[in-house]
């Protein structure tokens, strides 16, 4: 089961630091870009990680303050539950 639960947290932490490359990418050539709804809920979904390395990485969306200041409070967030299941 706990292997189940690391390659569900790398397969999203990877979908969502590829979709911040990708969609730098499609910025820079003008192209058809993937939604803030779609970036946000790959943080959501526990890709949070993947999502500020990708944001830094690829310097994307790092002059957005909603994601700026709502990643690392997502990340938090995310860490409280964590340490919330595990000590249940």
């Amino acid at each position: 089961m706990l292997s189940i639960v690391y390659l569900y947290f790398i397969a999203i932490n990877a979908a969502a630091f590829a979709s911040m490359g990708i969609d730098k990418s499609k910025a820079k050539r003008g192209a058809y870009r993937i939604s803030e709804k779609t970036l946000w809920l790959l943080a959501a979904a526990g890709g949070t990680p993947g999502s500020l390395a990708g944001m830094y990485l690829f310097r994307h969306k790092t002059k957005h303050a909603s994601f700026t200041g709502g990643m690392p409070l997502l990340l938090f967030v995310h860490a409280v539950l964590i340490v919330w299941v595990i000590n249940r």
